[in-house]
This record gives C-alpha cells, structure tokens and sequence, in this order.
C-alpha cells in the first residue's frame, strides 16, 4: 500500500459526525481491520481523564463495529515497552485524542513507538488525530498548560512540513484567551500555512490532497490570505516532508 492515510479533526472526537472518515481509513488501510486509540495527550489530567477518553473512543468503535483497544501510553517510559509498540503491526489506523500537544510530542519524540509508527505510516496503517493529536505533529507546537500567549509555543514533533502549523478549536480559540487566533495567525512561519479546523470539523488525505467532513469549514491562510474549505469540497495542500 502506497499511499498514506490521514484524518486531522479540529475536535469532537469518538462522535457520529466521523463515521465516514472512520469508514474511509479503514478501506485505505492495511492491517487486521482494528483501531488503536490513544488518550495520551490527556495524561498529564490525570488517570480518570485518560480512562474516560479510552472508554468513549472503545463505544464509537463498538457502535460502529469495529474492534478497537485503548494502548495505556502515559509516559515516555510507556512509548519505549515493546508490548505498546507491537500492536502498531497488526492495527489498520491509530487514533490519537486531545490533550496537550506538547505533552503529547514530548512523550513519541525519538521513541520506539513513534518510530516503528512512522515506519507503518508507509505501509499502510493510518493515522487520526484531533486537536492534540494533530497540532503535535508540526515542528512547533502548543503548550495547552500555560495561559501565556509569549510562552506557548515548544517543539513538536516536525512530522509535518516546518512551514505548516494547526490550529483546532479554530472558531473558539479567542473564546479561550482573546486575541489567541491573531496571535496564531501572525506566528505562522514565513512561507508557511496555518491550517484552522473548527470543531467537530474533519481534513482527510493523503498528505497532498485532503476533503472536508464535518459540521463546519476548514481555513487555510497562506501568503497573507485567507481561503475557506466547506464540508464536502477538496482541496490540495502538500504537507508531508
């Protein structure tokens, strides 16, 4: 399998609304057919928080059909056992939730399970993320813990291209911290992309050519200027290093 696979959803993850993008890595992965979900970026909340997150990711996929299993992968630590990293083998896509993006990047950085990850990616197991799970993967990323704009920004992962940056949660950011959107907007790299995902919004592609799913618009802002991607339309966006 050539192709690569990947669902960035701005939020509202383990909803109906993404049965269809579920539906779609499911028939463009290989492996056994399952979902591994993965609450880590919701660790530092606390077990309760990570367990709640696993729970309603294994009832989307039970309602929907599907076998899926929540990997326990807390720490850094965790990303280095062998008994969390094999299950990447058999899986058809992994299903990383929300949290905190710099937790999250900090946790998979140089670690066995990202790198037998990225090693799958190209042959056939998807990747979903929402929010977290997808503003980690960029060469910088969020610190969802401070409430200081000037201290946010720490390392990702850099998966992605250095010049592309996420911003989910697009239409209530400011909502959150006033001025946050201007602020993000204007931290875009120069000759970069900022890519805003509303919530319960969803891009999926092959990391060149994407479609909208969804309740709401995906945004993209390059070279000073703003376009708007509804629900149902596609678009071309080359991001993959």
């Amino acid at each position: 399998m050539s192709d690569r696979s990947f669902a960035f959803l701005g939020s509202g993850e383990f909803e109906p609304w993404h049965d269809e993008v579920d539906r779609w890595l499911l028939d463009r992965s290989g492996g056994d057919g399952s979902v591994l979900i993965v609450p880590t970026a919701s660790a530092p909340e606390g077990d309760q928080v990570f367990d709640d997150w696993g729970a309603k990711g294994l009832a989307h996929y039970e309602r929907l059909g599907v076998p899926a299993s929540v990997l326990p992968l807390r720490t850094a630590r965790d990303a280095s056992r062998p008994e969390l990293v094999a299950p990447l083998d058999r899986a058809s896509f992994v299903f990383f939730s929300g949290g905190n993006p710099s937790y999250l990047a900090r946790v998979l950085d140089g670690s066995p399970f990202w790198d037998r990850m990225c090693k799958r990616l190209e042959d056939g197991l998807g990747y979903a993320g929402c929010s977290a799970g997808v503003a980690c993967l960029t060469e910088m990323t969020y610190d969802s813990d401070t409430k200081e704009l000037d201290a946010v920004w720490q390392r990702g992962l850099g998966f992605l291209s250095g010049g592309a940056l996420f911003g989910p949660h697009w239409d209530i950011v400011d909502s959150w911290v006033p001025g946050a959107r201007a602020f993000i907007t204007a931290s875009t790299p120069e000759g970069g992309v900022l890519i805003g995902l509303d919530e319960g919004t969803a891009m999926a592609g092959d990391g060149s050519r994407w479609s909208v799913h969804g309740r709401q618009q995906v945004h993209v802002y390059r070279d000073g200027t703003w376009t708007t991607h509804e629900p149902g339309s596609s678009f071309d966006l080359p991001l993959l290093q």
